[in-house]
């Protein structure tokens, strides 16, 4: 497999940078296609001297694309944000992008192609974000028919923004908001698990299934859920506020225009649909992989949270 080649854009984000340091662990030669190369040194060290290379490359050039993909046996596509801001908008990035992507690797011949999407994808959803991750996943099926579309649902990990996020913010304030009042269910995947999928896809190891792979955790947990392990963890005391719809609508609407927002409009739609795996869905039970419980992993990047500090000795009455 040394003289393999994969391509992989978005190969320094947050489950980019599992996916590089597995396909690496095989074998492959690595070129991760990325905007800023310079943020992306961190990833050579994943593997042997030259083995992971970076180059320049955006979704909306299409001669950077097309250089990406030059001689590469498979590609991946990673790509896409959770919010909009200046050039990078859902359509940009995540339909128009994917078909760049896939157009550029067909015309460059190359074998596999494995776009990663999400849970909620659909054409016809109220949410931009979820329509343009549909519209992606067609216009790379209507080049690559036989291309391997994975959508995962939340995905946790040591640098996930979810977690995190709200751990950091039980530091800081004493109230956490429940958005439409905490009952969106998750099924929070871990990150490892949708980076061997991904792997696996793009060894062709997998046959690939007539609806999209669906990857999702081994339970299912409300927004509620969440945020009281994030208190449990950290040993915080933070108040649980339920905020009606139409009040997270009214307060997204006046700060998520802004960089950084906590919410935008987009995201409050989102909110108001599950993000689980849908019934019959091939997941990661396809690609033979047990999927890694919440519990098994958020505990020990969250303890940095603690108001203790993580290496505090635990008291008596926490055993």
């Amino acid at each position: 497999m040394a003289d393999r080649l994969v391509t992989v854009f978005g190969g320094s984000g947050f489950i980019g940078r599992y996916v590089v340091k597995r396909l690496a662990k095989q074998g492959w030669r690595v070129r991760v296609a990325v905007r800023r190369p310079q943020a992306a040194g961190f990833l050579r060290p994943m593997g042997d001297v030259g083995q992971v290379a970076i180059v320049q490359a955006n979704v909306r050039h299409t001669p950077s694309v097309k250089l990406a993909v030059e001689g590469a046996d498979v590609v991946i596509n990673l790509v896409g944000i959770l919010a909009e801001s200046g050039a990078q908008q859902f359509d940009l990035i995540q339909a128009e992008g994917a078909r760049r992507i896939a157009a550029a690797a067909k015309e460059a011949g190359v074998a596999r192609f494995v776009q990663v999407s999400a849970i909620g994808a659909d054409l016809h959803a109220d949410s931009d974000y979820a329509k343009s991750k549909a519209r992606g996943e067609a216009a790379v099926k209507a080049v690559y028919p036989d291309a391997a579309i994975l959508r995962a649902s939340v995905v946790f990990g040591p640098e996930d923004k979810l977690f995190n996020r709200f751990a950091n913010m039980a530091r800081y304030v004493p109230v956490l908001p429940l958005i439409g009042g905490g009952e969106t269910r998750f099924q929070p995947v871990y990150v490892g698990d949708v980076a061997d999928a991904v792997v696996a896809a793009a060894n062709g190891s997998v046959a690939v299934q007539e609806r999209p792979f669906e990857l999702g955790g081994p339970a299912v947990y409300s927004f509620r859920d969440l945020m009281n392990i994030v208190l449990k963890v950290t040993e915080r005391k933070a108040v649980l506020l339920p905020v009606p719809w139409f009040v997270a609508r009214a307060q997204a609407a006046a700060v998520g225009w802004l960089p950084g927002a906590p919410i935008t409009p987009d995201q409050v739609k989102l909110l108001r649909h599950d993000n689980v795996v849908g019934p019959g869905a091939p997941g990661l039970d396809a690609f033979g992989i047990t999927p890694t419980s919440v519990d098994a992993v958020v505990p020990a990047y969250l303890l940095r949270y603690r108001r203790t500090g993580q290496y505090a000795t635990p008291t008596a009455a926490e055993g």
